[in-house]
């Protein structure tokens, strides 16, 4: 059986756009397995039942189901020590955990202002009341009424950006001298924003735009060969 991966799409399913199945994504490039991505979307919770829990990414890797992001690249990283390790070593992994932390609840949070109104245009139109009833609960408000005002948040946004703009401007990767699933995990947010939404989140002449460039070429240019707003 081939390795697959259930990966969210919008209403044109070659539009692929989670932050965390992006991680996996580059997560299994990085370690050189080849992955057949499975289009699955908000409603399709039936689809992935098998796994115990009701979100992508889902990874099938012969008679494996692992759920979540950080789950499949530990697995990754333990099930194929032959292959380029995504950490670097067990204090390596225990340090990503934490940005992998930042990234889900400080990153992603922070992003999703400026994308929510673009997301919910993307997505298929079966998605679209579950998408609505879901996120107007978990933020209190309308979706026209949180992604107001955008333009104002954004200085704030890019000022929250300095700790990562700091290390970029020393070295060309989150993990070093290459990338590593350190990069995957923030870049995921990064890609997630591009793929759904025109908004500029970060300057051009931001170090953090430079290494999202370096990022998009990565593996022949898997981040930069997917459909983008």
């Amino acid at each position: 059986m081939p390795t697959r991966l259930y990966d969210l799409a919008g209403a044109d399913p070659n539009l692929r756009f989670s932050p965390y199945c992006w991680r996996a994504k580059f997560a299994l490039a990085h370690k050189g397995l080849a992955v057949e991505t499975v289009p699955w979307r908000f409603t399709e919770k039936n689809e992935i039942a098998f796994s115990g829990q009701e979100r992508v990414p889902v990874l099938i890797d012969g008679e494996k189901t692992i759920p979540d992001s950080w789950a499949i690249a530990c697995y990754l990283d333990d099930a194929y020590p032959d292959r380029p390790s995504l950490f670097g070593g067990a204090a390596a992994r225990a340090a990503t955990r934490f940005l992998n932390s930042w990234a889900d609840t400080v990153l992603n949070p922070g992003i999703v202002r400026f994308v929510l109104s673009d997301i919910f245009g993307k997505i298929h139109p079966k998605d679209r009341d579950y998408f609505r009833t879901s996120r107007e609960q978990r933020f209190g408000m309308t979706l026209e009424a949180y992604a107001a005002e955008r333009e104002q948040h954004l200085p704030a946004f890019r000022q929250s950006l300095t700790p990562l703009r700091t290390t970029l401007m020393a070295q060309p990767y989150l993990a070093g001298e290459r990338p590593a699933y350190a990069d995957y995990i923030v870049f995921g947010g990064f890609q997630w924003a591009r793929c759904i939404s025109p908004f500029a989140l970060i300057a051009p002449d931001d170090p953090i735009f430079a290494w999202r460039e370096r990022m998009l070429d990565a593996f022949e240019g898997l981040g930069r060969k997917a459909m983008a707003a």
